[in-house]
């Protein structure tokens, strides 16, 4: 993982595993258990469909969470078409539903209009947090860069 993050970022290994564990760290924090050193990498693309097709059930939070939850946490592989019909079914999704989904092309234009959407604002990283539509964070960062930023926002627009 190291070596793909510091190839994506145009940085050193070492800056990779220190960004990482800063990562971890800001996760316990926040009460959150991150296992970077066993996370399975993968293409998240079917994961991302699986979340759209759980907002047409009134499940995206719920789904959103169980995913990153499974991925950070329980090292498990997001990218795999059992796994995620599992996970959804946890959720309260249907088993069968989920499953003809994903063996489908299905959502995959609501995740594509996201990712250009994602594009044409900037995104290249996550997380990215977009204030007003004109004001962004990257990054995991401290709550004081969040209450800076929103001062500065309030400052700015009144």
């Amino acid at each position: 993982m190291h070596e793909k993050l510091a190839k994506k970022y145009g940085m050193s290994i070492e800056q990779a595993k220190a960004n990482t564990e800063n990562m971890v760290q800001m996760a316990k924090e926040s009460g959150l258990d991150y296992r970077m050193d066993t996370l399975i990498l993968t293409n998240t693309f079917d994961a991302h469909r699986l979340t759209m097709f759980a907002k047409e059930h009134g499940l995206m939070n719920e789904m959103t969470e169980r995913i990153l939850h499974a991925y950070f946490t329980e090292s498990k592989h997001i990218g795999d078409h059992e796994t995620l019909t599992e996970l959804a079914a946890e959720v309260g999704l249907d088993r069968e539903a989920v499953s003809r989904m994903l063996a489908s092309d299905d959502m995959a234009d609501a995740v594509r209009a996201d990712e250009n959407e994602g594009s044409q604002i900037g995104v290249n990283s996550v997380p990215f947090y977009l204030i007003n539509k004109k004001y962004a964070l990257t990054g995991a960062q401290p709550t004081e860069i969040f209450v800076q930023a929103l001062q500065q926002v309030i400052a700015e627009d009144e």
